[in-house]
């Protein structure tokens, strides 16, 4: 019978237990926010931040609640739909697009 089992915390090497630490800041630091550029939508003027990491994938950070700033999630958001639903706006997605035929956002290859 196999257990569950923590993740080492390595309480007794302090030496590789900073080490841990400090590479976590600096892959949340990677993961959250290298490579994002601010966005805003030719439609409602509602910034965002945006990364390409694909020609088909596309990370989007809202800086605020998108029911309060774009009128399409807004719309949504009075109809009960919960917060991510859906999970883009079609006039964001265009924004972006013209975005990357502009060059203004990078799409690594």
């Amino acid at each position: 019978m196999t257990s569950w089992a923590k993740a080492p915390d390595f309480a007794d090497q302090p030496a590789r237990r900073a080490a841990v630490q400090a590479q976590t800041v600096v892959d949340r630091e990677r993961y959250l926010e290298d490579g994002l550029t601010p966005l805003r939508c030719q439609a409602c003027h509602t910034e965002v931040l945006v990364r390409k990491s694909s020609s088909r994938q596309t990370s989007v950070q809202w800086k605020e609640n998108p029911a309060t700033h774009c009128p399409v999630f807004a719309e949504l958001s009075a109809k009960g739909y919960g917060p991510g639903r859906p999970d883009t706006c079609e006039r964001l997605q265009r924004t972006i697009k013209w975005a990357v035929d502009e060059g203004v956002l990078d799409v690594p290859k």
